[in-house]
């Protein structure tokens, strides 16, 4: 029998589309102990759902913000909730297996056990798992490694000949390493998140699963996706009423993400030039930001 060792924390916003579905999945998986939901301020019957849910299982509680203040806040909210040894944060929109969880942490203790043999600390690791939607095609955001910047400056032309940001699935790995993996779905230790800060408020949307990462690695962690575990992710359901706001904290996020662990060992030129490109590129994006908006709007 699989021992309840896990608290998972659902951020929801505007989520009646799959929040149901999500905390229904999240009940009848093994290994969860807790169930944290964070709701920043939904007005389309969100909390009603998660209710109905609270009610009928004492591991769901909720917490209900009058405003929004980001994704990264209401993370630590829900981790700084709950007591449970290991952390899952799951996106509303994600439709677990019952064995989705237990398979993830088994691979973590696994693997942390392997990484303890050659020197770093048991419990040291972050992991994902293979994101794919409804039709089987796979998340590149399941994979990442870190952003390559310089190859923004070489432009539209020539970035592709840089680091691409997305990692090929490798299927001979069963635990594949990589820089960086999904905020939709992540499991860590909460000994490690503790340890590094939690998610960094300075965020809004979007680029502090990139930061969480990376702060992990530089701490001595071991960041993963188990190619092996698959979960479906019904990406951007609440994102696509206000794709405006998603892109500017996009690349607000970029920028914050490039001052923390860049500029500092950049020149100002390169930090300027820097800056440029990415708000260059945002501007190159509101054409499409507009009219993905009039689709929106249109009956």
């Amino acid at each position: 029998m699989t021992v309840a060792v896990i608290a998972a924390i659902v951020v929801s916003h505007q989520s009646t589309g799959t929040i149901d579905a999500c905390l229904a999945r999240l009940r009848a998986a093994a290994a969860v102990a807790e169930i944290r939901v964070v709701d920043n301020a939904s007005s389309d019957g969100t909390l009603v759902v998660v209710q109905r849910h609270a009610l009928a299982d004492p591991r769901v509680r909720f917490v209900a913000n009058p405003d929004n203040p980001g994704f990264a806040v209401a993370c630590n909210q829900g981790a700084a909730d709950s007591t449970a040894p290991w952390l899952a944060f799951v996106n509303p929109d994600c439709m677990l297996e019952p064995d989705s969880l237990a398979r993830l942490l088994a691979h973590a203790q696994a693997l942390a056990g392997d990484d303890a043999s050659v020197g770093a600390s048991a419990g040291d690791v972050l992991l994902g798992a293979d994101l794919v939607d409804e039709d089987g095609v796979r998340d590149g955001a399941a994979r990442r490694n870190d952003p390559d910047f310089l190859a923004m400056l070489r432009g539209p032309l020539h970035a592709r000949h840089g680091r691409p940001l997305d990692v090929v699935p490798d299927s001979a790995q069963v635990l594949q390493r990589v820089d960086a993996v999904s905020g939709a779905l992540m499991l860590l230790p909460r000994r490690l998140f503790t340890r590094i800060g939690g998610f960094d408020a300075g965020y809004r949307l979007h680029v502090e699963d990139l930061d969480l990462c990376r702060r992990a690695r530089e701490a001595g962690a071991t960041v993963a996706v188990a190619n092996d575990v698959r979960v479906v992710h019904v990406r951007g359901v609440s994102a696509r009423a206000r794709p405006g706001f998603v892109e500017w904290h996009k690349h607000r996020g970029l920028w914050r993400y490039f001052r923390r662990f860049e500029a500092p060992r950049r020149g100002r030129v390169v930090c300027a030039a820097v800056w440029a490109a990415v708000w260059l590129h945002w501007a190159s994006r509101l054409p499409a930001v507009f009219l993905a908006a009039m689709r929106a709007d249109t009956p």
